[in-house]
């Protein structure tokens, strides 16, 4: 009869998932889970995902992965501007993990033409226009990503616990997105203000 649950205080992550994802149905045509985690720092808010629920996702997840995070940007009332990250800097390289970020940043672009969505990209062009532009001049993005799109687990949780620690900034979630309700699972190392 909750309107709402924040779990995973104590105990593992991944149990405490396993627990939501059979007993609170997903929303209409998702087919998984994703966690988003922002970061309130001095630089700005900046929101990372998948932090905590996939471990390679697809480039189609990536997709689904990423309409979820823009939604709940949206929700804080900001406007996304999503960088889809990777080693490969607009095609830099072309192997597996820069080609899944391509084609889903593709498809993405198909989906939702209205969507400031740019990669696959360096992190340091996702926050850098100077960068960027050296890069890629005809880029759709503007001024600083607000959102970050992980291409591993690996890399969305490394960047998130760094940012916690060294950039002075406050987290909020992660948030787990995808459920028809609102249920989320804290980390062991959330402090009472984070709850």
């Amino acid at each position: 009869e909750a309107d709402a649950m924040l779990c995973g205080s104590e105990g593992a992550y991944i149990t405490h998932l396993r627990f939501i994802r059979q007993i609170i149905e997903r929303e209409p045509d998702v087919t998984s889970l994703a966690a988003v985690t922002a970061v309130v720092s001095p630089k700005g808010l900046f929101f990372l995902a998948d932090t905590h629920v996939s471990h390679n996702p697809s480039a189609d997840d990536i997709v689904e992965k990423t309409l979820l995070a823009a939604k709940t940007v949206q929700r804080f009332g900001i406007k996304p501007r999503i960088a889809l990250l990777s080693h490969s800097n607009f095609g830099s390289r072309n192997n597996a993990s820069a080609r899944k970020m391509r084609k889903a940043a593709t498809i993405l672009r198909e989906l939702d033409n209205n969507l400031v969505i740019e990669g696959e990209m360096h992190a340091d062009a996702a926050i850098s226009d100077e960068i960027r532009n050296i890069a890629y001049p005809n880029s759709r993005l503007k001024g600083k990503a607000n959102l970050f799109i992980m291409p591993n687990i690996d890399a969305a949780h490394i960047t998130y616990s760094m940012l916690k620690m060294i950039g002075g900034g406050v987290t909020v979630g992660p948030i787990l997105v995808g459920n028809s309700k609102p249920a989320h699972i804290l980390t062991s190392s959330t402090t009472v203000r984070g709850i």
